[in-house]
């Protein structure tokens, strides 16, 4: 019990520092975009809510990037209506 306390208490301070340290590097030099979700990472070994938090930065990130390469966002279409997953394209067809 001593154990697990002990051990949630250094992940918590450690991984608060490192995730600290990249808000401090979004106005500081520094790879602020690296750090912070490996800050998370840290965090999200033991806590449910670094972890929620962690999966929702990497869900934009991959939306931000997308927009970037000009492709729409997974489930829009260009008219603004969802649409489900499916290939691409249909077997034998280019």
């Amino acid at each position: 019990m001593v154990y697990r306390t002990a051990r949630r208490v250094v992940i918590f301070i450690i991984g608060f520092t490192v995730l600290l340290l990249g808000v401090v590097m979004l106005v500081a030099p520094g790879p602020a975009f690296v750090v912070i979700p490996a800050g998370l990472a840290i965090l999200a070994t033991e806590f449910a809510w670094a972890a929620w938090l962690l999966k929702r930065i990497k869900r934009q990130a991959t939306v931000m990037y997308g927009a970037i390469r000009g492709q729409p966002a997974a489930g829009s279409s260009c008219d603004g209506t969802a649409h489900e997953k499916g290939p691409l394209r249909e077997e034998g067809a280019l």
